[in-house]
C-alpha cells in the first residue's frame, strides 16, 4: 500500500485545495491525502453553512421529534430527547460510535474521508455550525491524523465508526499521530497546533459521521493507482511479447477496429507502439516465421487491459457523480426542510470497488501467464531453463513465478464481492448494509499485489531480453530494460532474489517506469470520459 499507518506526509505548501458548495476533484483528494496539500473553505460555503445551521437552531428547542436532534439514533429514533440532553446526545453518538477495532489504517485513507467529509460539510446540507467545519479543516491542515481501526465499518449508515474516531479526536478524545507520526492523544495533538477541542452542538454529531467518505477515498486512490499500474501493464506485456519472439502484428489497429472496445484499443495500440522500431520483433518477422499465432497470454493481452481500463472509466463515473453529492441523514434541504433519505447506503461505491478487484486479480493473471513462458524453456523459444545464467547450479526466477502465482491466487480470493454480502444491524433497522468499506479495504490489498506481480514481469522479461543479445529491445521496452539495471544488475549467478523484486516494485511505486517510457510512448488516453466533472451523468 502507499502509506504505512504512521507514515509523515510531506507538507505541501502549494495553493490549498479550495472546498465549497461544489465538490472536490479527485485529483485534490489525491493531493491532500497523499501530499500533505491544506485546505481552505470558500467564503460563500460558510455562508451556506451558517444559513442552514440557522434551521437546526430553530428545531433544537422544538417539541416535535426531529430525527437526530431531538431522537436517539438508529433503532433508538422513537425515543424522543429532552431539550437539556440534546448537545449531550451528539458526544455520546459519537464516542459509542468509535468503536472500531483492528490494526489503524494508513494515513492517506483518514485524510482522504476527511477531506471528502469536509466537502460534505462545505455544502451546507449538513447543518453543522461553521465554527466545527473551520476546526475540521484545522485538524487536516495540522497534520493531526486520527487513528482510524480497520474494523468497523459496515459501509452503511455511512462509514460510522471510521468517520466516529475522526469526530472524536475534534473534540479532543482518543489517539492521534500528530505531524511528526508521534501517536498521542487527540488533546496533547490539539494543544500543540494551538487547536480548541469542538464541543458538539445539535445534529452535529450525525453530521460528521454519516457519509461515504472512507470508501469513496479508497476507491478515489484505487483509480489513480490501477489506471497508471495499467498503462505499465500495457508496457511489461510488451516486453514479454518481444522476449518470446512474438508477433506485433496482433496489434494492429485495424484488427481491434473490429471490435471496437475503448479501453481494448487503447491498450493494443500502446502495445503496438511499446514493440515499434524493435530489432528482436524484426528478427522474426516476415515469411520465415513459420508460427502462425502466439499464446493466449500473449495475444489477448489487449483485451484483458482493455476490460479492466473500461472498468476504470466506469468506476470514475461513478466516484464523480459521489464527489457531486451531500450525503447525510437527515438533511437540510436548500428550501429549509430536514429529511430524512438513505442516500448514505454505500451500494454504488461498493460494487465498483467489487468491479475493480475482480479486473486487478485478471490482469494480474494474464501477466503471471506470461512469466511462466518466459521460464518454460519449451515455450519460451530458446531463452534457458527459468532464464538461468548457470542451468542446474542457478535456478534463475523458478521462484519469482512462485511470488507471483502466490499473490495472483490472493488477488483471486479479494475479487470475491463483498457487495453481495449483507449482516443486519441495529435491531433490524438498519437491515440491509453495503459492506462497501470492505471492498475498498480488500481493493488497496489487490493493488498492492498487481503492483508485485508487474514487478516480477518487468524483473523477468528485462533478464529475457539481455538473453536475446545481441539483438537489442525497442526504444520503449529497451528504455524499461535500462532502468530496472540501474536497480539490479544484469544476468548472473544467483543472487538474492527477494531485494531485487522489491527494488522493482519500488520504482513503480515512485512512478519511474512511465517517467522513463514517457519522453518515447507518452501517456494513455482514457476511454472517453473526463474523471474530473463530477457534474457529468
Amino acid at each position: 500500500m502507499n502509506s504505512s499507518p504512521t507514515a509523515v506526509l510531506p507538507s505541501d505548501t502549494r495553493h490549498p485545495v479550495a472546498v465549497g458548495v461544489g465538490p472536490v476533484s479527485a485529483a485534490e483528494l489525491v493531493a491532500v491525502a497523499r501530499e500533505g496539500r491544506q485546505v481552505v473553505i470558500e467564503p460563500e460555503a460558510l455562508t451556506e453553512i451558517a444559513r442552514t445551521r440557522a434551521v437546526i437552531d430553530a428545531l433544537a428547542g422544538d417539541s416535535v421529534p426531529h430525527y437526530g436532534i431531538s431522537t436517539g439514533f438508529g433503532a433508538l429514533a422513537t425515543q424522543h430527547i429532552s431539550a437539556d440532553r440534546r448537545a449531550a446526545l451528539q458526544s455520546s453518538l459519537i464516542r459509542s460510535h468509535a468503536a472500531g477495532s483492528g490494526t489503524p489504517v494508513e494515513v492517506e485513507v483518514v485524510r482522504g474521508l476527511m477531506l471528502l467529509r469536509l466537502s460534505t460539510l462545505a455544502t451546507g446540507r449538513t447543518g453543522i455550525r461553521p465554527a466545527t467545519a473551520l476546526a475540521y479543516a484545522g485538524l487536516l491542515n495540522a497534520g493531526i491524523t486520527p487513528v482510524v481501526p480497520e474494523y468497523g465499518s459496515l459501509g452503511c449508515s455511512g462509514d460510522l465508526a471510521p468517520l466516529s474516531a475522526v469526530a472524536l479526536a475534534l473534540t479532543g478524545e482518543g489517539m492521534v499521530n500528530d505531524s511528526t507520526g508521534e501517536l498521542v492523544t487527540a488533546a496533547v495533538a490539539l494543544a500543540a497546533a494551538g487547536l480548541t477541542p469542538v464541543v458538539l452542538a445539535e445534529k452535529e454529531g450525525l453530521a460528521l459521521i454519516n457519509g461515504t467518505d472512507g470508501m469513496l477515498g479508497m476507491l478515489l486512490m484505487g483509480l489513480a493507482d490501477i489506471g497508471e499500474l495499467l498503462d505499465v501493464a500495457d508496457v511489461s506485456a510488451a516486453m514479454s511479447v518481444e522476449a518470446l519472439l512474438g508477433t506485433d502484428r496482433v496489434f494492429a489497429a485495424e484488427l481491434h477496429a473490429l471490435r471496437p472496445q475503448l479501453g481494448q484499443g487503447i491498450s493494443a495500440a500502446r502495445m503496438a507502439a511499446a514493440l515499434a522500431g524493435s530489432p528482436i520483433v524484426a528478427s522474426h518477422a516476415g515469411p520465415e516465421d513459420t508460427r502462425v499465432q502466439d499464446a493466449y497470454s500473449l495475444r489477448c493481452t489487449p483485451a484483458v487491459h482493455g476490460a479492466a481500463r473500461d472498468t476504470v472509466d466506469h468506476a470514475a463515473r461513478i466516484a464523480d457523480r459521489e464527489l457531486a453529492s451531500a450525503i447525510d441523514n437527515p438533511v437540510v434541504l436548500s428550501d429549509g426542510r430536514v429529511e430524512s433519505n438513505g442516500n448514505f447506503h454505500g451500494a454504488p461505491v461498493a460494487a465498483v470497488l467489487d468491479f475493480l478487484a475482480i479486473s486487478v486479480a485478471d490482469v494480474a493473471n494474464i501477466a503471471e501467464r506470461r512469466t511462466d513462458r518466459m521460464l518454460d524453456a519449451h515455450r519460451s523459444h530458446g531463452l534457458p531453463p527459468f532464464l538461468a545464467y548457470e542451468v542446474g547450479v542457478d535456478s534463475g526466477h523458478m521462484i519469482a513465478q512462485y511470488t507471483q502465482a502466490g499473490i495472483v491466487a490472493e488477488l483471486k480470493r479479494l475479487a470475491v464481492p463483498a457487495s453481495v454480502d449483507s449482516i443486519p444491524s441495529s435491531a433490524m433497522q438498519e437491515d440491509h448494509v453495503s459492506l462497501g468499506w470492505h471492498a475498498g479495504r480488500k481493493l488497496r490489498r489487490a493493488v498492492d499485489g498487481l503492483r508485485r506481480v508487474l514487478a516480477v514481469e518487468i524483473l523477468t522479461a528485462a533478464r529475457a531480453l539481455d538473453f536475446r543479445a545481441p539483438l537489442q529491445p525497442s526504444p520503449v521496452t529497451g528504455a524499461v530494460r535500462d532502468l530496472v539495471r540501474t536497480v539490479v544488475a544484469g544476468p548472473g549467478p544467483d543472487r538474492h532474489l527477494g531485494p531485487e523484486i522489491d527494488a522493482v516494485v519500488d520504482l513503480l511505486a515512485r512512478h519511474a517506469v512511465l517517467g522513463a517510457i514517457a519522453p518515447v510512448l507518452g501517456a494513455a488516453p482514457t476511454t472517453g470520459v473526463d474523471h474530473h466533472d463530477p457534474k457529468e451523468s
